[in-house]
Parts: C-alpha cells; structure tokens; sequence
C-alpha cells in the first residue's frame, strides 16, 4: 500500500494544456474516485500516474519517493483497463499468471498468486476457461485478478464498468467495495457516472475541462458543492437552477427575485449584509478570518473548497438559485417558489419524477413527488424550497457558503 501526492501536475501536449495545477493528496488505503465529463482530462491523469503519459511539469509521489522518471513497471503500481486487455488463447490461469512470469517468479509463488486471486475474486472453478467463454462480468473479474496478482502498492481502473450491461454494473460495485474492504489497497477509479463515484469512493476528484473543480467525500460534495458545475454534475437527477437577481439580505439569509418577479429565499452566510456594496462581515471559517475575501483553494477538512465564494454580495447582482429534486416541492407554503406548468410525471414505483417548464430555469424543473400523486400534463403548479435546502451561486458558478443547519431559518 502506499500514498499517491500530486503537486501543480499539468500536461501539455504542444500549445494544448489539457490538465493544469492539479494537486491532490490520496492517502495510504483510500479509494480515490476521478470523475467529470468526457475529454475533463481524468483518464489522462489516471496514465500520468501509471507512467503511460509524461508529465510536462510538476511532481508525482508514490510512497513518498518522487517517480516522474520512473519506468511503469516500476512504479508498484497495477492498471486494470475497460477492454480487459485479455490474452484469447491463454486460459484464465495463464492470464492471470503472465505478469509473474515476464517478472521470473517461481513456479509456485506464482501458483499460489493466482489461486489467491482468483478465490478472492470467486473465479476459482473457471481457471481452466479461455476469455471467449466468460461473461463480461467474470472477463472483468479476470483483469481484476491479473492486477491482484503482482500485489501492487497501487490499483488503478479506467473505466473497467463501461462495457457491462446496467444490472452487471452495479453487481461489480458491490465487488469493487468488497474487494477495497478485504485488500485494503489504495484505489484510484475513473468513471464518468457520477453514480459510481458516489456509491464507491472515500473521496471524489471532480474535474473539468482539465481543472479540478472539487475534492470531497459524497456527501461533502452533495450536500456543499464548490460550484454550479459540481452542483450539477453531482446527483441524478441534476439539481434544478433558477435564475434570478438578489434582491436583499439579513442574518437569515438572501431573498432572491426571478424574472417573474416571484422570490425564493436562500439560507446562505449572509450576516451584515448592506445595500451597493454589500460584504460578510466576520465570517469564521476555522481559526481563520474571512472577513471580505475569497476563500480561494483552502481545506475545510476533507473538503476542497476551491472557488466557495463568502463574501462580496451586492444588491442587484445576478445569481443562481440551486434545489435538489428531492428538496422542490409542489404547492410550498409561505410565498416562496415560482409558477410552473406541468410537463409530465414519471412513475418508478416507490417514487415518481414531475417535470415542469418555467422562464427562470432555462434547463426545466425536476421535483421529487409521493408516487400516487397525480399531475397533468399543462397543469400550473407553485414549486419551491424550504431556504435552508437551497444553494446559492454568484454569476462565475461559485457557490455562496451555505449556513450551518442547525442555525438555518426554518
């Protein structure tokens, strides 16, 4: 087992910089997920680490040593790729056996390895198999096995779940979290399913057209996303936005007016609040002072919060409010939400999904309902939030410190 330490990494390819000023600490035994969009730059990261791409500035640690110019195979590291890379006429034993023996290990420790492996994995009665004759899930199990094999410091999978069907998917999560629980190896996975990043990792790397937006634990990024984009990417179904203009503030929090001139209060850090050039005052984020300024790449625990903006909050300037489905109800008493006509309802069963269209959200509205509820289609509906389940994000995407729950307005 070992840590991985990333400082200021970037990759150039000519004038094209499609990863810059990555930092990132994975710790020994963490299960580290990569996640964002296709071309964010999270696989090409994920081979930088490998040694598969080099690195056109900064510096990568494994295990405290400094391994820029170390050859893969020397990094004590072990990939496990989406096409399983299986050998076709080799059985599952030769397969899983082939790295040991390029390495000249002897006959029985590679015997023992395999046999390991492969019980681990539950694929001991398949060994005597070729590839052809396996599902994709135990074709997957066998890549897998080959990586356990060489016992490396460091696991990492690019996508290995990609090519399965929905139901085999979310059989090999539950393998991939028991197989981190029983090696307890650090683990870093690529996947652009935010699904698979929430359900596995410890912590999760959000990135973005080759920044890192946010990094945090599932639940740090649900419920305290650093940005719009986060917000957004983070959840199924995405987080419902509502555009609108602040309209004032207290100790309480900010009203928000739409377009439609109808409002939505929001339960962000808004204490002393003023009219033109409105500021947080004495905002205490740690032992540290904010006061009037950006809280810029600090650490609040775990959490990176990147871009989480604090303070400088002026009357007139143009926001975005930020609801969960689960959070956006039909019908919300006390004045707040906006008028929305019903699109369609969609049933799953023990929950169903309304959705609706209005002016100020410009991607519709997503709302969480009881699943007997009827709706229809063309039907004018009030939706909004209780101020403590919003977000609040300035005209840049960053997201305003939300408050404490237990001091939020109910």
């Amino acid at each position: 087992m070992a840590s991985v330490l990333l400082r200021n990494i970037a990759k150039r390819y000519d004038d094209n910089e499609v990863l810059r000023s990555v930092n990132l600490d994975i710790a020994d035994g963490e299960f580290v997920v990569f996640v964002g969009p296709s071309g964010c730059g999270k696989s090409t990261l994920m081979r930088m680490i490998a040694g598969l791409e080099d690195i056109s500035s900064g510096d990568l640690l494994i295990d405290g040593a400094k391994v820029n110019d170390v050859p893969s195979a020397k990094r004590g590291i072990a990939m496990v790729f989406q096409s399983y890379a299986l050998y076709p006429h080799m059985t599952l034993y030769d397969n899983m056996a082939f790295g040991l023996k390029l390495a000249g290990a002897k006959k029985q420790e590679i015997d023992d390895a395999v046999r390991q492996a492969a019980k681990i994995l539950h694929i001991d009665h398949l060994l005597e198999r070729k590839p052809k004759q396996l599902s994709g899930g135990q074709r997957q199990r066998v890549a897998i096995g080959r990586a356990i094999t060489r016992k490396p410091k460091v696991f990492l999978f690019d996508e290995p779940l990609s090519n399965l069907d929905a139901a085999l998917r979310v059989k090999m999560r539950l393998e991939f979290a028991r197989l981190h629980d029983e090696l307890k190896t650090t683990m870093i996975y690529v996947t652009h399913d935010q699904v698979e990043a929430m359900t596995l990792a410890d912590k999760i790397v959000v990135l973005s057209a080759g920044s890192v937006q946010q990094v945090g634990t599932p639940n740090e990024l649900y419920h305290a996303p650093a940005n719009q984009f986060v917000a957004g990417f983070i959840g199924s179904p995405k987080m419902n936005f509502l555009a609108g203009v602040v309209e004032s503030a207290s100790a309480d929090g900010v009203l928000v007016r739409f377009e439609s001139g109808e409002t939505q209060r929001v339960a962000v850090d808004a204490a002393a609040l003023h009219a033109g050039d409105v500021r947080v005052g004495d905002v205490r984020v740690g032992d540290m002072r904010v006061g009037d300024v950006r809280v810029g790449d600090m650490r609040v625990g775990d959490m990176r919060v990147g871009d989480m903006r604090v303070g400088d909050m002026r009357v007139g300037e143009r926001v975005t409010v930020g609801i969960r489905p689960e959070h956006l109800h039909v019908g919300v008493a006390g004045g707040d939400g906006v008028v929305a006509r019903t699109m369609a309802v969609e049933s799953l069963g023990d929950a169903a999904y309304l959705y609706a269209e209005s002016p100020v959200a410009p991607d519709g509205l997503i709302a969480r309902i009881p699943p007997l509820d009827t709706y229809r289609a063309g039907e004018m509906l009030r939706v909004g939030a209780q101020p403590e389940h919003c977000h609040l994000f300035d005209e840049a995407g960053r997201a305003f410190k939300r408050k404490p729950k237990h001091a939020m307005a109910a």
